[in-house]
């Protein structure tokens, strides 16, 4: 299979192997010769039969270790085929960043004795007990839950993976473990340079007693006598790659577990639909998973009264006087800032599609054009959400320089999501505009909103006092009620529910493509639609969009792989985004 980022090349090509090069193994990289050049290629197949016709050579092998075996090469095909991408692009996901070499085995350390409720699990893991796919629904606390997790595993000297959303804390969970495991947690984050993360690569193909902690990458990699497999937060935005091929580490993991029969275990608040539909067995203590939060009604207040509710400002005040730390968590970039109505004070969304709606009072979604308020005829709307700088320059006028972005750790720090990575023990967390996430324009974001503002709440610290406050213009909106219980699953229930009406995602099935430079994409894209339809174009990142959703997209992933071609081959620039987040 020539490294060749096309579909054209999907089937591979056969070549002999000269004596000279020794025998080969399915996963071996090697140099082939391909049309007037030599290119790198992947083995994935091999055969003794005689051919029956004269073949080429292959030029060389290059690597000490194969990148996948038979297994592996299985979910391979899968995850080319869901994806709609070439089989060589995702094989490539296989392979370490340089040439993977034999290693010098190192000492290790003993593994300790470690006692936690997952070690029966672990010792299933180890003796190759087969098991549904687990969720552990919890709060926090991820390293002291999988240490007892990994270390039978280790004990028996078989391998572990545990998948993290950023490299961040990738390295605060390696740290942890260090601390009990010693030079048998390997670390790899994109952070790293090409030969360390190459270095983490062979020492786990080639070796047992090792837990490899990564990000996404480590998803497609093979790891020796893997026992389990562990996702923490599998939720987070962090796990679907963005670039075609747009893998997501959970749903890889879950492929890679049957074929190859190891143990998977997904830890974390708030679990996806996906993960609830795919029918894991879910384990949860009795009582909130999150603290108790504290929920403030933005349609008490006057219209015009600012960003941040006096309610809010108090509680602020109070934490600084008494020298605790506060986070105030603005909405991402990408969120649509929500609006109220001044005189009615109802929030302004969608008639059509429920998504918030922009200061000129089109849906972002849905590109509906909406009129005067729906509750009082009212033409007058306020936003409720700011960015970083405004509220920054907002509580600066109570609080002076205690208030600064988050980066310059003040003992106000107002941040978004990306900011929220390593916060802890909080005094007072707050979320100044719960209703942008919430209404923002794609089908999640309920979902994605209620993981998020669940991640603000188990900042805080336990403790008389400490809370987490979080402003909205309807109370009453299910996901402020889901924060308010403590609990995700009747709201989850919900939203499962509510898929299966409309057919999006775990239900359906939704591909994303988004094409530029194509006059005929359209029909290309529709005639490749088989039992699916087909909604666009819209304008998007890179050109027009179009979304592809049916109850089963096998058939039309496979039309799309030679449309996609097609178009390529023809100057366009065509991405692919399968289980799209949004839409």
């Amino acid at each position: 299979m020539p490294e060749v980022p096309s579909f054209a090349v999907d089937d591979g090509f056969a070549y002999s192997v000269p004596d000279a090069l020794g025998p080969v193994a399915v996963g071996t990289i090697v140099r082939i010769p391909l049309g007037g050049r030599k290119v790198r290629g992947f083995v994935t197949a091999v055969s003794d039969r005689n051919p029956q016709r004269s073949l080429r050579p292959l030029a060389s092998v290059s690597g000490d270790l194969p990148v996948f075996d038979t297994k592996l090469l299985q979910t391979v095909r899968w995850a080319a085929s869901h994806y709609v991408a070439p089989l060589a692009t995702v094989l490539a996901r296989t392979a370490p960043p340089n040439l993977p070499r034999t290693r010098a085995s190192i000492a290790l350390p003993d593994v300790p004795a470690t006692e936690g409720h997952l070690a029966g699990w672990g010792r299933s893991q180890a003796e190759n007990r087969r098991s549904r796919p687990r969720y552990v629904v919890t709060g926090g606390g991820y390293s002291d839950l999988v240490i007892p997790a990994v270390a039978p595993i280790l004990a028996a000297e078989r391998n572990a993976i545990i998948a993290v959303p950023t490299a961040e804390e990738a390295t605060r969970f390696a740290t942890d473990l260090r601390a009990v495991f010693g030079k048998r947690v390997l670390l790899v984050t994109s952070q790293m340079s090409a030969a360390v993360r190459t270095t983490a690569w062979s020492r786990t193909v080639a070796n047992g007693g090792f837990v490899l902690i990564g990000t996404r990458e480590i998803a497609l990699w093979p790891a020796g006598d893997l026992a389990a497999a562990i996702v923490v937060e599998e939720g987070r935005r962090a796990f679907k790659s963005p670039r075609t091929p747009t893998i997501q580490v959970r749903d890889v993991l879950r492929r890679r577990a049957a074929v190859e029969r190891f143990g998977l275990l997904f830890a974390g608040p708030v679990p996806t639909t996906e993960a609830l539909a795919g029918g894991v067995e879910v384990e949860r203590s009795a009582g909130r998973v999150w603290p108790l939060v504290e929920v403030v009604d933005r349609g008490e207040e006057p219209p015009g009264a600012g960003i941040v509710m006096e309610r809010t400002r108090t509680a602020i005040g109070a934490a600084v006087r008494s020298g605790g730390r506060v986070f105030v968590l603005v909405p991402r970039r990408g969120y649509a800032p929500a609006f109220r109505c001044v005189r009615c004070r109802e929030l302004r969304r969608c008639s059509e599609c429920g998504a918030s709606v922009d200061r000129d009072g089109m849906c972002r979604r849905c590109n509906a054009v909406l009129g005067p308020c729906s509750g009082c005829g009212g033409s007058r709307f306020e936003a409720l959400g700011a960015g970083i700088g405004r509220v920054v320059d907002d509580l600066r006028r109570s609080f002076g320089n205690e208030v600064t972005p988050a980066e310059d750790g003040g003992a106000v720090r107002v941040g978004t999501e990306r900011d929220l990575i390593g916060v802890s023990d909080l005094d007072l967390a707050v979320a100044v505009d719960a209703d942008g996430p919430i209404l923002a324009p794609h089908y999640r974001a309920e979902e994605d909103a209620l993981r998020l503002l669940v991640r603000l709440a188990l900042t805080v610290q336990r403790g008389r006092g400490k809370r987490c406050i979080v402003q909205t213009g309807d109370p009453r909106q299910p996901v402020i009620e889901a924060l308010r219980s403590g609990v995700p699953f009747p709201f989850l229930d919900e939203v499962l529910a509510q898929r299966a009406n409309t057919g999006f995602p775990p239900i359906g099935e939704v591909i994303a493509i988004e094409i530029a430079g194509a006059g005929n994409a359209d029909a290309v894209l529709r005639s490749a639609a088989v039992d699916a339809t087909v909604l666009g174009p819209a304008p998007g990142p890179i050109g027009e969009r179009w979304l592809v959703q049916g109850a089963d997209l096998h058939r039309t992933r496979i039309l799309l792989r030679s449309a996609v071609q097609g178009l390529r081959d023809g100057g366009a620039r065509v991405r692919v985004d399968a289980d799209p987040i949004d839409l």
